[in-house]
């Protein structure tokens, strides 16, 4: 027989009013009635009819707890302490309004296993809730590790471990699988950097399936990637990237899922050492012509860039310094690079978008695998696509602020140009249907509810009769006539979306 001390299961708020603490014996007996949960590593240990939680604490600051069973989180405000797995077969629900607080000095992680559920369906009203344990005025990205779903969708590598540390593999032939809900959930100052270059995400989602339901979800000052997709099938809606450090929208390993609506905003002091892009998009790492490709379709998206958010952005080291929001704790700054940046064989699609001040509207990046080839060959859709006060349109390889053609790379993998030419990223853009080049002006943007910035089309926008959705099929889009994120009257981030997460009061 083992035994953990546990309190009864009440938020913090009320936690005083509970009727005390108790001893709850663990064993192997069939006549146990209640969920079982498994403390810590799952080797060697007995399965126990405890929950999962001790007052307000979820886990206990090791980095091999591991939760099975079903069992809902109650509306209130609690600590996440160290990784926690959410273990096959296993479901966690958390009710609308639940607060989580990530802890600093136990790294804290959530990480939902293949064959596992995570249910966060918050509402407008009441969204849940990832943030940091910081105190309102000293959150920082990377106080906390972040939120990873992991599902048996496809991927083009067959089995992953999932990026961060975590003991996770991901993978499978499922492209229905369901790995639960999250739905008007907030996810804020994640990102905590473990080793270098393995930060985990704001939200990680690897191999998950169709059958997963992802929408209306905010990642704000991630310390690395808002979003990242890594193979899987899910379709995605109203997902907004604030302040991040790295890439916004990162999409590898074969990732064949629908994005609708989006909004990406930068912060002119916050870029990483790799060039920050807001699309990243990779087939694999190498560049290999391997299956399923990466052939995402995002629409009706609204990027604005460093350019946009600050009068005075300067695209140097010594201008991103991290301002108020560097977390000093050995993650990189760098440069801003691009609106979308497209390589290494992938076929991402995008339509019904728009981008405003970033140094480089569009990369096709042909230094690995063949995604300029992809591209001539029509399995690249950038389409009904409006440009705004970019640096310069194109740019054909990584780090070239350039907008020139690139007709190889030498010995030392430098590539070579031809300036005389424009980047073949460039003129394919202007190639496509209804693609434009323009300054914000003629954007027509009001809507600074987000103090600084605007980003939804007045009434008179041309963005309101810019979209069309012809040639594309998927029962998931939503026809519309506009590009971006939003017509002229539907802010859909009212209500459950917040632009000021420092000082929010939790």
């Amino acid at each position: 027989m083992c035994k953990h001390f546990i309190k009864t299961l009440v938020p913090a708020a009320v936690f005083g009013l509970a009727l005390g603490s108790m001893f709850t014996a663990c064993s192997d007996d069939n006549d146990v009635t209640t969920p079982d949960y498994v403390w810590g590593n799952e080797d060697g240990l007995k399965t126990c009819n405890n929950l999962l939680f001790e007052g307000n604490v979820i886990g206990n600051g090791d980095n091999e707890f591991v939760f099975k069973g079903t069992q809902t989180i109650k509306r209130g405000t609690y600590t996440l302490k160290g990784w926690v797995y959410v273990g096959a077969g296993s479901t966690l629900t958390l009710e609308p309004g639940t607060i989580i607080k990530g802890d600093k000095a136990t790294m804290a992680a959530l990480i939902v296993e293949p064959g596992a559920k995570l249910i966060a369906q918050g509402t407008p009203e009441l969204p849940i809730v990832f943030t940091s344990a910081q105190p309102a005025g000293s959150r920082k990205p990377g106080d906390w590790g972040g939120l990873i779903i992991c599902g048996k969708a496809p991927n083009n590598q067959t089995t992953m471990q999932i990026e961060g540390g975590p003991r996770t593999k991901h993978g499978g032939t499922d492209v229905h699988d369901n790995s639960g809900v999250l739905s008007y959930v907030r996810i804020e100052f994640a990102g905590y950097p473990f080793q270098t270059d393995k930060e985990i995400n704001g939200l990680t989602l690897g191999s998950v399936g169709d059958a997963t339901q992802i929408d209306h979800v905010q990642v704000s000052y991630s310390n690395d990637d808002s979003f990242e997709w890594f193979g899987g099938t899910v379709n995605c809606s109203h997902l907004i990237c604030y302040n991040g450090w790295d890439d916004d929208f990162d999409t590898d390993n074969g990732f064949g899922g629908t994005v609708q609506y989006g909004l990406v905003v930068r912060n002119g002091k916050l870029a990483d050492k790799s060039q920050s892009n807001s699309f990243e998009s990779d087939n694999c790492a190498d560049g290999a012509d391997v299956a399923p490709y990466t052939t995402a379709l995002f629409s009706n998206i609204t990027f604005i860039g460093p350019k946009a958010t600050d009068a005075t952005f300067q695209n140097t080291t010594d201008y991103i310094n991290g301002g108020g929001y560097n977390p000093n704790n050995g993650s990189a700054l760098g440069r801003f690079q691009a609106a979308m940046q497209i390589r290494r064989g992938s076929r991402l699609n995008c339509i019904n978008s728009v981008a405003v001040g970033y140094p480089i509207g569009i990369m096709l990046d042909g230094e690995k695998g063949n995604t300029q080839q992809q591209a001539q060959q029509g399995n690249i859709k950038l389409q009904n696509i409006w440009f705004a006060d970019m640096g310069i349109l194109g740019s054909d390889a990584n780090k070239l602020y350039e907008d020139v053609l690139v007709t190889g790379y030498d010995a030392d993998k430098n590539p070579v140009k031809d300036a005389t030419k424009p980047s073949f990223s460039s003129t394919f853009f202007l190639a496509q249907s209804g693609n434009v080049n323009t300054t914000s002006a003629q954007l027509q943007l009001t809507g600074n509810a987000l103090a600084g910035f605007n980003f939804m089309p007045s009434a008179g926008s041309p963005l309101l009769t810019a979209g069309s959705f012809t040639g594309i099929s998927s029962s998931f889009l939503t026809p519309g006539t506009y590009v971006g994120a939003f017509n002229a009257t539907d802010n859909w981030t009212a209500g459950w979306a917040n632009f000021d997460p420092q000082n929010a009061a939790y």
